[in-house]
């Protein structure tokens, strides 16, 4: 080969691009490592970051959640004492705390329907419903409202609870509101004169049971110094917790109730057997029978510890403000 040869085969080689290297997998061509790292970049370039879609997924709940609440106008109510908006749906409560104040306790559960004693139900006559609600079991220590009552339980064997409080004005009229120094008084055509629409309120021999009773509760007055303190003393002061869980489970007398019922028959009352002697403890609160299941219950023994201050206690703060008396009076 002459020299002038040799240097076209040189230019040539010069001028022609690489071939490229074939691998010994067949015709795949072996990619240079700086290739394979700008083909990583440009992948992890065009993949999605995480943070911003979970910083958008909870952007969305919230708008979500504002979005709920401006749709239903009648489910807020608003405190204009605290600045808060409260949202109710459900058993669940969202909260707009202003500045920057922390939520708590979004949620509170549902308040369900009040409990009561199994003798009232949900179709019960709502005058029925609030003598249950306001005064069967509360303690009565007042002498005519004790008379009222003991009236109306010889009154159950003739007339149901619900007739005698629809008729509970009719009867206060006619026994002059329960006052016993004028029931005492009576005459028999006073006593044949208790009649409405024509009949008499009550028979006849309940009619002078009441009057009888009348009577006799004068002469407990001036023994005890009142009828509420000779009722009361059966049960030192205190009203009875039977604690029954089913209405079954509620008697219809009692042995105290037995003691009482014999205690008034030999002091001449009339009509007090041991039913109508508890049926009265029951309604005037001295022995509490609400079913501990009914809100009534708890709230009865609330009131009875709130207001019932034994004796002993009594001694003690009488004698702790005379000794302090006789402090201030020496210094």
């Amino acid at each position: 080969m002459s020299g002038a040869t040799r240097l076209r085969s040189a230019e040539k080689q010069m001028q022609e691009p690489p071939r490229a290297i074939l691998g010994p997998a067949g015709n795949r061509v072996r990619v240079s490592e700086e290739a394979k790292r700008k083909i990583e970049v440009l992948k992890k370039s065009q993949q999605k970051p995480k943070k911003p879609v979970e910083k958008m997924s909870q952007a969305a709940v919230k708008n979500n959640l504002s979005m709920d609440s401006t749709c239903s106008s009648d489910s807020y109510s608003s405190s204009s004492s605290s600045g808060r908006n409260v949202k109710r749906n459900g058993t669940k409560q969202v909260k707009d705390v202003p500045n920057g104040g922390e939520i708590k306790d979004v949620s509170s559960k549902k308040d369900g329907p009040v409990k009561r004693c199994d003798w009232i139900t949900p179709n019960s006559d709502p005058l029925y419903m609030s003598f249950h609600d306001e005064e069967w079991g509360v303690p009565v220590h007042d002498d005519r409202k004790l008379f009222e009552l003991l009236v109306f339980s010889q009154a159950l064997a003739e007339l149901s609870w619900l007739a005698i409080l629809h008729m509970r004005d009719i009867f206060r009229k006619l026994f002059d509101q329960f006052d016993p120094s004028s029931i005492a008084q009576f005459t028999e055509k006073k006593l044949l004169s208790l009649k409405v629409n024509g009949n008499l309120l009550l028979s006849e021999p309940k009619l002078r049971a009441i009057v009888e009773n009348a009577k006799q509760m004068l002469k407990i007055q001036q023994e005890f110094g009142s009828f509420s303190n000779y009722c009361w003393r059966f049960v030192n002061q205190k009203p009875l917790r039977n604690g029954f869980r089913y209405g079954r489970q509620v008697p219809a007398k009692t042995p105290k109730a037995e003691l009482i019922s014999k205690d008034l028959m030999q002091r001449g009352f009339r009509c007090v057997g041991p039913t109508v002697v508890y049926s009265f403890m029951q309604v005037a609160g001295i022995a509490n029978d609400h079913l501990i299941s009914c809100f009534r219950y708890q709230e009865c023994n609330a009131d009875v510890e709130k207001d019932f201050k034994p004796p002993k206690s009594r001694e003690i703060e009488i004698v702790t403000k005379a000794l302090g008396n006789t402090c201030f009076s020496h210094n």
